[in-house]
């Protein structure tokens, strides 16, 4: 290969694969926020069962013991 096609490739070649490794970040970020919003959604369910449990035991132990 002659250095003139060497130079090209060097060039061209992250002019092409840059667009496609931008549209990966994209996505892979995307992925990881969905996850993460997963993740909250999950804990604030938990704990608001947990809650709800909680208050379900209270009103039992009132009902049994009114004084």
């Amino acid at each position: 290969m002659t250095w003139e096609l060497v130079v090209i490739l060097v060039i061209a070649i992250p002019v092409i694969l840059f667009p496609a490794a931008y549209i990966w970040y994209i996505n892979i970020g995307g992925l990881a926020l969905m996850f993460k919003e997963a993740r909250e959604k999950r804990a604030i369910r938990k704990k608001i069962k947990h809650e709800l449990e909680y208050e379900k035991a209270l009103t039992e132990t009132v009902k049994k013991y009114p004084w």
